[in-house]
């Protein structure tokens, strides 16, 4: 059975502690969106997949509680980074399973100012779920004073330029493109327009990276409904869907450790798997994709990402980017959102909002961020840990 997103929502992206408001009223703002895209109400809704990282157990209860109080099941996630599009996930296989005709998939994340630690939790490093991706960092490259997830990206980056010629420009121009992109997105965190020189320039954070390569924490929250195609056709919503032709997740595997490298622990292989998969499922391939929204953490998983989708040769990531191939006027447009460096990075949001993002440019409804002639799109989200999402969205 297909599965298509017909509604699609979320909040403007926001510094954490700027705006009052809680978590459950993100929600409640994204999904109404979404509902409301659609032109579905709440009643008709049978499942929803909730996702964040940072709130307690049943969090996803209280967000959706705010769209209606229906009794129905209610899914609460939490993949790290990949988080969205794990509920967007669970949501499309609950419809393809035949479980569920109309699943809401919601994401959400408030956070606090600052940079993300290591992922311990409570503090022991030892018990941390991913004390082996920092361990395979610290035999090759040590420990320095810096926030723990730029350090590993950080000195994945390293190897980069140590292994292929990579440049300090290259890395910042996909900076200077993210941010030129987000200038159009009212939704984004920042709007501002930075040139490579003075994304250089910026505070470093862990080097090679400055602080206008690295995605910011963030509020917000994003939601998708993904119905069923009898679902679509019972409702009249063909002018609405947008078809997920094929979806994979993937975790991490020996090879993510056993070269000692932090371009492999950060996700590499994963990714690879994980868009190999997708290819082979839907038929398409990456010369088929018009539009992308990948999961630029940091400026460097971006060209990392390039190479794990198959859109360059391993190594040859920086000089595409430097290219112009990855923005308007080039082959594809990557991150018109302006992607998590420069949209923002609300953990459990993420990934729906890829989602939203692609949704709006395969229906042509992207205003001054409009790929022209969108087609297909792919949504790459991942989090350490590890889990690699790819999706592939189609409007026919």
């Amino acid at each position: 059975m297909k599965a298509y997103v017909v509604g699609v929502g979320m909040t403007r992206f926001e510094k954490p502690e700027t705006r009052d408001w809680q978590y459950w009223d993100m929600v409640r703002e994204a999904g109404t969106a979404a509902l409301a895209d659609a032109g579905v109400p709440y009643a008709r809704v049978e499942q929803a997949a909730v996702g964040y990282c940072f709130q307690a157990s049943t969090a996803g209860q209280r967000a959706v509680y705010e769209l209606g109080l229906t009794g129905i099941p209610v899914y609460n996630l939490n993949n790290n980074c990949a988080t969205g599009s794990t509920a967007l996930m669970t949501a499309r296989q609950f419809v393809e399973g035949g479980i569920a005709d109309c699943v809401l998939a919601v994401g959400f994340e408030k956070m606090t100012r600052g940079a993300l630690g290591g992922g311990s939790g409570a503090g022991d490093f030892a018990t941390s779920p991913v004390a082996r991706h920092y361990g395979i960092m610290a035999a090759s490259h040590g420990f320095e004073m810096s926030p723990p997830t730029a350090q590993i990206f950080g000195n994945a980056a390293r190897e980069h330029m140590e292994r292929y010629g990579t440049t300090e420009v290259q890395l910042a121009a996909v900076g200077a493109k993210n941010h030129q992109h987000s200038a159009n997105n009212p939704n984004a965190q920042f709007q501002d327009v930075y040139t490579v020189d003075e994304i250089l320039a910026a505070k470093t954070v862990h080097r090679p990276l400055t602080r206008l390569q690295c995605s910011p924490t963030s509020d917000g929250a994003a939601a998708a409904l993904v119905v069923s195609e009898r679902f679509v056709d019972a409702h009249g919503l063909r002018d609405r869907a947008v078809e997920i032709a094929a979806q994979a997740m993937t975790t991490d595997t020996g090879e993510s450790f056993a070269s000692g490298s932090c371009i492999d622990a950060v996700g590499r292989p994963m990714s690879r798997a994980a868009a190999r998969q997708v290819y082979e499922r839907s038929g398409l391939g990456i010369e088929d994709v018009d539009v992308i929204e990948l999961h630029d953490c940091f400026s460097v998983n971006e060209l990392l990402t390039y190479e794990a989708l198959g859109m360059c040769e391993e190594g040859a990531s920086g000089k595409l980017v430097e290219s112009g191939a990855t923005t308007y006027g080039g082959r594809w447009v990557v991150n018109p959102s302006g992607g998590l460096i420069s949209k923002g990075h609300p953990l459990g949001a993420t990934g729906l909002a890829q989602a939203a993002e692609l949704v709006w440019q395969l229906r042509g409804e992207a205003g001054a961020r409009q790929v022209t002639g969108a087609r297909v799109g792919l949504a790459h989200n991942i989090g350490l840990g590890g889990a690699a999402v790819v999706t592939l969205l189609r409007r026919s």
